[in-house]
């Protein structure tokens, strides 16, 4: 199943420098690993903002979930997903 899904981040301005590194370091290698493993084919970020849009390619609505909620920076975000479909007039699958 398909998934489009933004994602604002909103990591607090008073979080120690240390720990936020740390953080967006974990964040980043995680994403990778996802990628890398064909369920998060689609990565962009928004201009200008601290935010991106992505597609997810996974099997059910609990495993995007889990695949979220395990995003180090899960607890700093504000996230909407919309579910995909195939459209009829798409020359492509």
């Amino acid at each position: 199943m398909l998934y489009h899904v933004r994602m604002d981040v909103r990591i607090p301005h008073d979080m120690d420098p240390e720990v936020k590194a740390d953080l967006v370091a974990r964040e980043k290698a995680y994403a990778q690993e996802v990628q890398r493993s064909g369920r998060w084919p689609h990565l962009w970020r928004i201009v200008g903002e601290y935010a991106n849009v992505s597609i997810f390619d996974v099997e059910s609505n609990q495993a995007l979930h889990d695949l979220l909620s395990g995003l180090p920076l899960f607890p700093y975000m504000d996230i909407a997903v919309t579910p995909l479909a195939t459209h009829p007039s798409s020359i492509s699958s």
